[in-house]
């Protein structure tokens, strides 16, 4: 797998993996990436204004090739429509919870390279209970978003294992 694509979607729950995976790929099949969360969040935690949103999006997903994590239901239809595949890190709630705990504790403070600038690392409420209710409240859209477009293959992986199985079978 891998010849072909051109524009793949990196998506799943926090602390999953999506932008170390998205690396991965961008690197191992020389594609442009793209962090949603680098063009979504102003310093300081800041949303962008959610007007201006869509023309972000347009303009991201209509460039000609890349690997794109994050999952942003209110543009998860136009970016499923142009991809040609949906890579869906479906790991348990455990899994993810452990994943962001770890990145908390290595870059507590910092900000990472696939996040805004002015956008440290943190563990706050909000997160923990968004991360704790994906598979009730997020993994929902996004299998109902992967059914109203089912021109677009999706991968799913359910474990690092996984991940790094496919990621080794990705030529370019």
């Amino acid at each position: 797998m891998g010849a072909g694509m051109k524009r793949i979607l990196v998506l799943g729950p926090g602390g999953a993996g999506k932008s170390t995976l998205s690396k991965k790929l961008a690197a191992k099949l020389d594609l442009p990436l793209i962090h949603l969360d680098q063009h979504h969040w102003q310093p300081g935690w800041v949303p962008m204004d959610p007007e201006k949103w869509p023309a972000v999006m347009a303009e991201l997903t209509a460039r000609e090739s890349w690997v794109m994590d994050g999952n942003y239901a209110s543009a998860l239809d136009q970016r499923l429509a142009v991809a040609d595949v949906a890579v869906f890190l479906d790991f348990n709630r455990w899994k993810s919870l452990w994943g962001a705990f770890t990145r908390v504790l290595k870059q507590s403070g910092q900000v990472r390279s696939d996040m805004a600038p002015g956008c440290p690392e943190r563990f706050d409420a909000e997160f923990f209970i968004w991360l704790w209710n994906f598979p009730r409240d997020s993994k929902p859209e996004l299998e109902s978003a992967f059914a109203r477009h089912p021109e677009t293959p999706v991968v799913r992986l359910r474990s690092r294992r996984a991940v790094d199985a496919w990621l080794a079978g990705v030529t370019d």
